[in-house]
């Protein structure tokens, strides 16, 4: 398995990150320990989940995902094996169910959040504590257009910055990351943490895809120069890129049909970006699914890319997409697809 170094850190992560967030909703517990077993079997020690899952999120499902991994190391032991992430959700009116609908990133909420977490998740440490969403008003799951707003009751970044390193230095968490966030707000963390002397920003885990590539616009220089490798979240475009739901199909028990929200993947272009991907994919005798995979792993910006499954035999799959090295008639074809469609899924 090819390791990756994480950021800045002295920690080096698998180049695969595997996705738990249909554990407890679309899979069961056991379904989930055996996605985890067969992860690590495949070398795969880099393991992503959050408070709020599973997914898609209510209230009776509010941190199943992770005490079906706490049951796993309770079972399994080696918690030293795994390097784990977890998230804390920002500021949104979504979640009523969450610290009595007052959720923030200031450090009360922080603190509660984490401690919950550590509990489920049935350790002392977190090694990658992310927030999921910026407090302020911004664009994210799909959001186009930019709207100034009224950001009062913001959380102010050095605020936040400044709880996570406490916790940094309490042991509890080894570093942090932000997701869905933009490139003002990743340079302006790590501004602070320069400025104030404080834990910096090893990670970013934000949507990108083939469908989704707005990432490469202003993050992935900052990736570059300030080394915040990108965890991709989202590299199938929530199973898009495999072909399910062209013309309109929804398969029982997929994303689709369990999610009343409205996907950021079924946009006007979508169907026939994903056609002309799986296109491409066919012509040169590839699965397109692990096209889209070895896509993602071959930027140089990407840390890890995070796969999540609801079988073993797509877990299997996705994993072996990682052996692949796409070559330069395959890119050449993708970059043409990407021309006549570019992001059709922000």
């Amino acid at each position: 398995m090819e390791m990756r170094r994480l950021g800045t850190t002295n920690l080096t992560v698998s180049a695969i990150c595997l996705g738990t967030m249909t554990w407890g909703r679309q899979n069961s517990e056991a379904e989930g320990h055996a996605q985890m077993d067969e992860a690590l079997e495949r070398g795969v020690t880099f393991w992503d989940t959050a408070e709020m899952y599973a997914i898609p999120p209510q209230a009776d499902t509010y941190g199943a995902t992770e005490r079906i991994i706490g049951t796993w190391f309770r079972q399994h032991g080696g918690r030293d094996r795994i390097v784990l992430t977890s998230k804390v959700i920002g500021r949104s009116p979504a979640f009523p169910w969450v610290r009595d609908g007052k959720a923030c990133l200031d450090r009360r909420n922080i603190v509660a959040a984490l401690e919950a977490s550590l509990q489920r998740l049935g350790t002392d440490y977190i090694d990658l504590y992310q927030i999921h969403w910026p407090d302020r008003s911004t664009n994210r799951f799909g959001v186009r257009d930019y709207q100034i707003s009224d950001d009062a009751a913001a959380t102010p970044l050095a605020e936040t910055l400044v709880a996570l390193d406490g916790l940094v230095r309490d042991g509890k968490i080894r570093h942090i990351g932000l997701s869905n966030e933009t490139a003002w707000g990743t340079m302006s963390f790590l501004k602070l943490s320069e400025q104030m002397g404080l834990t910096r920003i090893a990670t970013i885990q934000n949507a990108y895809s083939l469908l989704n590539r707005t990432f490469e616009t202003a993050q992935a220089e900052i990736s570059h120069y300030e080394q915040v490798g990108l965890l991709a979240y989202a590299p199938l475009a929530a199973g898009t890129l495999s072909g399910k739901y062209l013309d309109g199909a929804i398969p029982a028990g997929s994303r689709r049909a369990i999610d009343q929200r409205r996907s950021r993947y079924d946009t006007v272009n979508a169907d026939a970006a994903t056609a002309a991907y799986i296109d491409v994919a066919r012509r040169h005798g590839l699965e397109p699914t692990q096209m889209a995979l070895a896509f993602v792993h071959q930027q140089p910006f990407v840390t890890a890319t995070i796969i999540g499954a609801t079988s073993l035999a797509q877990l299997k799959s996705n994993i072996d997409a990682f052996d692949l090295t796409l070559s330069p008639e395959v890119l050449a074809a993708i970059e043409t697809v990407h021309q006549r469609f570019p992001n059709p899924c922000p």
